[in-house]
């Protein structure tokens, strides 16, 4: 095995080379010598940032634990970029336009250019980056003390991980001023660590299909769990891990610096709609592999979250193992690189220029350097910021799956989603309104989620988290008002995103939107057919001070150049341009790319001796910019009400006519079935009626008859009775604890003789003695109707049903499949309509509703009878909650 100073003296080798290539990429920047590092595959490769720690080893041991739900992290990013590429394109659009530097800049500035909710967006992302952090260095750590061949300190080793990718992220992060300006060292660098992490999993990967096992079919032989690969992981968490990773693409600010910031052509959006999916396929490709190989190669007690690291060392291939370390510390240090510095703009933009704006005596021209201020802040910014993700991890003692640690940062970034897709498509939304959506959704996630991931060790105690503050039971995080989800981060993500959509839409609807949030609202929902007026907001001041204060932030040679070209369009050949309200303008634009547009906002009004802009004045500007798209937009928004309400009116006639074509038809077959036996009853009653002679054996015969047709007349009335009252809930239903075998037992000695008779052959798989809470009868009318109609369909040779009873978790299910010829894929959920009619067959002999009726009567019980794909035959599978002790059920609150 690796000892500890080869991996040492591997992983300085490694950043050695990080360090060559971001510094010979910015070289190549700084010559205008661009080629490639524009390339739209750049790009792509650097949106890998999002493999972080949490995908390569998380994800095996999510897999490992928890079968496809890994699948989720891979498919919700897919999702977005596959469907939702143009919401990407549009952000790149508005981030050019705008000069926008981060993810709390877009917010800011949409609403506004309000420094307040730029200070709050900017703590919630720090604040939900932390525990994202403490992920990446609680894996580099174990990592570490895997290959150490002496004892080790997890969190000294953390510290110093730490301190290192904060040089590094100073060196490379920080050499320049204007952070929207593209930081092509770093994300050549970040392009080399996709490549790198990429071929490290697959090589571990291929080693396991191919080294360890025969191929795919072999290592997927292995799996020690079925269960493992079954259906019933997509469910409610399923769904909510899919939307949390398809948010994290645009709100984690990593993500979007990368995405947006580092963009430098929105066409490479199209490019990367197809290619980042590929890349995420190929990471997901070897994941189940891997996880396999670890349960099945070593002792339970090792950890799921470093098979990737185990398998090869356990197998004695050290030079493999090598390379799963660097695709590890790879996947951690691009996350803490790329996050770090997208945070420390925040913090630098929205936290410290503000408060240096206020603190400050005189004007801006008068102060310090503000250009050393700004890039002494953003490196204190670094540093600190890495400091809360190792104090998170040291409190937390570094201990929970990786995969459970990430979700928490996900959930929290995901609280600015809100606001940010009404940024750019709703102009009514304000700032009223997002303020107070991303403060009560940080709230709600901070105490329903990340508070309670202390663990009892910080503000919630382990009292108040199990028993709610005061003892009040309806305030547990984990169960808000009584609510019963068991998962917490269902239950955080449902709780946190309802309350940060209610209080943007009712801040918003209830607050008006001030004059220049209406002209940025203009500007970023129509940024494709509006492009940025270049007009003044009626303030002017000095060139001189105007220069002296651009030159102290984007440096002299920059704010020269940028003077002289607005000097020569004014057809001025030198000296300073003329005093205009355009230069202003342009100003704002290039300072908001260094120092964020609320504080550049602040600034240029400062030195203009225009605090604000005269309301009407910019009413009457935001008009006349907008007031050919608006009446368009108003066209079109009637024309697309009226093109729906069309639709809709088409699809409700439609659907009337066919309840109409379906009513007449079970009308038509009630009567039908109504009329036989009624017929047989009366011609029958009017032979005996009218005396006619008749033998006694033939008399008792008659009267047979007459008895047996009534039964059934009396069993169609039953069921369309039973129809309208299981419908309605009104039905009584008795539930004891029942062994569903013996049910299953009871409607199989009923439907025998129809079986016999038949020539039906019965594969019976009895399962344990398991119990459910159900009514006796009727769950055995179900089954009877069920099994009745596998007899009736099943015409195979020989007709065969199977009946198998599975039991997992907290549900029992019965499947009831025959080898007929099953039921075409459009008519699955017509089965169960009251008054649908497949054809003639189907419903031969009976009113056909005793699906209808069965399905009612599991989902009064709290099951449900569903039709499932698959074949051949048909596949009707019973499903019922289960219980353990019978005697410790409530069984008057059941009722």
């Amino acid at each position: 095995m690796p000892g500890w100073n080869t991996i040492v003296i591997a992983c300085l080798a490694y950043v050695a080379v990080l360090f060559a290539v971001a510094f010979w990429a910015e070289k190549r920047a700084r010559q205008g010598r661009f080629g490639w590092l524009r390339s739209p595959w750049v790009y792509t490769l650097s949106l890998s940032v999002y493999c972080t720690a949490w995908t390569y080893y998380g994800a095996v041991g999510s897999a490992a634990r928890n079968g496809l739900e890994f699948a989720a992290i891979y498919v919700g990013p897919t999702l977005t970029f596959l469907g939702w590429w143009y919401l990407l394109r549009k952000l790149v659009r508005i981030a050019r336009e705008q000069r926008i530097t981060s993810i709390a800049d877009l917010i800011s500035s949409r609403y506004g250019k309000s420094p307040a909710i730029g200070v709050i967006v900017t703590v919630i992302a720090v604040v939900a980056a932390t525990p994202y952090i403490a992920l990446q260095l609680q894996s580099l750590s174990l990592s570490f003390a895997l290959f150490s061949d002496v004892p080790t300190r997890p969190a000294l080793t953390a510290f110093w991980i730490a301190a290192g990718l904060a040089a590094f992220t100073i060196l490379f992060g920080t050499r320049h001023v204007d952070a929207n300006e593209q930081h092509y060292g770093v994300v050549t660098a970040i392009a080399l660590e996709a490549i790198v992490k990429l071929v490290a999993l697959a090589s571990v990967g291929i080693f396991v299909v191919w080294g360890i096992a025969d191929g795919p079919a072999d290592i997927f032989s292995r799996l020690p769990d079925r269960e493992l690969l079954s259906g019933e992981v997509f469910g409610p968490r399923w769904v909510t891990l899919v939307f949390l990773s398809a948010t994290a693409v645009i709100c984690l600010p990593r993500m979007f610096q990368v995405a947006v910031v580092e963009n430098v052509d929105e066409r490479h959006v199209a490019t990367a709609s197809w290619a980042f999916p590929t890349y995420l396929f190929l990471m997901s490709l070897f994941v189940l592999p891997i996880a396999i190989a670890g349960m099945t190669t070593l002792p339970s007690p090792a950890n799921p979250d470093l098979y990737v690291l185990t398998v090869p060392l356990a197998t004695g291939n050290d030079a493999l193992a090598l390379v799963a370390f660097l695709g590890g510390f790879s996947a951690a240090t691009s996350m803490v690189i790329v996050a770090a510095i997208a945070l420390s703009t925040m913090v630098s933009n929205h936290v410290i220029m503000p408060i240096w704006l206020r603190t400050m005596r005189g004007a801006p021209t008068s102060s310090g350097d503000v250009r050393a201020m700004l890039l002494n802040s953003r490196r204190a910014s670094i540093v600190g910021i890495l400091a809360l993700g190792y104090i998170y991890y040291r409190i937390t003692g570094g201990t929970g799956a990786l995969a459970s640690i990430g979700l928490i940062a996900f959930l929290g970034a995901a609280q600015l989603l809100p606001s940010t897709l009404a940024a750019i498509y709703w102009p009514g939304a304000t700032r009223v309104g997002a303020i107070a959506a991303v403060t009560a959704g940080f709230a709600a996630w901070a105490y329903t989620l990340f508070l309670p991931s202390f663990d009892g060790a910080f503000l919630l105690s382990a009292e108040v988290i199990a028993e709610g503050p005061l003892g009040i039971g309806l305030l547990r995080p984990h169960a808000l008002l009584g609510s019963d989800i068991d998962d917490p981060l269902v239950h955080a993500t449902l709780w946190s995103m309802a309350v940060n959509v209610g209080a943007l839409v009712i801040g918003s609807l209830l607050s008006r939107p001030s004059a220049l949030e209406q002209l940025q609202a203009k500007l970023f929902t129509d940024v494709f057919s509006l492009s940025r007026p270049e007009m003044g907001l009626g303030r002017t001041a000095k060139s001189e001070d105007l220069f002296e204060l651009a030159q102290r932030i984007l440096g002299r040679e920059t704010a020269w150049r940028m003077f002289t070209e607005i000097a020569r369009s004014q057809g001025k050949p030198q000296g300073l341009p003329d005093p205009a309200p355009e230069l202003t303008e342009r100003l704002e634009k290039a300072l908001a790319g260094a120092i964020g547009a609320s504080s550049a906002h602040a600034m240029v009004s400062q030195i203009s001796g225009h605090g604000t802009v005269s309301v009407p004045e910019l009413i009457r500007m935001a008009d006349e910019t907008a007031q050919i798209v608006e009446y368009a937009h108003r066209i079109e928004e009637k024309s697309r009400e009226l093109e729906e309400t069309a639709a809709e009116l088409q699809r409700a006639n439609d659907r009337l006519r066919a309840i109409s074509e379906q009513k007449d038809a079970f009308l038509s077959q009630v009567s039908h079935e109504l009329r036989t036996p009624m017929t047989s009853i009366r011609s029958f009653a009017e032979i005996l009626r009218e005396g006619r002679e008749v033998e006694a054996d033939q008399a008792q015969r008659f009267v047979s008859i007459i008895h047996e047709e009534s039964q059934r007349l009396t069993r169609l009335l039953d069921e369309i009775l039973d129809v309208s009252v299981l419908e309605t809930g009104r039905g009584p239903l008795h539930r004891e604890p029942l062994v569903i075998g013996e049910v299953l037992d009871q409607a199989l000695a009923a439907t025998e003789p129809l079986m016999k008779r038949e020539g039906v052959q019965l594969i019976h798989a009895p399962g344990d003695a398991v119990r459910v809470l159900a009514d006796r009868d009727r769950l055995a009318q179900v089954f009877i109707n069920v099994l009745s109609n596998a007899v009736k369909y099943g015409r195979g040779d020989p007709p065969t049903i199977i009946l198998q009873t599975q039991a997992k978790g907290d549900a029992v299910s019965v499947l009831i499949a025959d080898n007929g010829p099953g039921i075409p894929e459009a008519d699955r959920e017509r089965v169960f309509e009251k008054f649908s009619r497949l054809g003639s067959a189907t419903l031969a002999g009976s009113a056909g509703l005793g699906l209808p009726i069965s399905r009612e009567i599991m989902r009064n019980l709290g099951g449900d009878l569903v039709l499932e794909p698959g074949g051949p035959g048909a596949r009707f599978r019973v499903r019922l909650p289960r219980v353990e002790d019978p005697r410790t059920e409530d069984l008057a609150a059941a009722e």
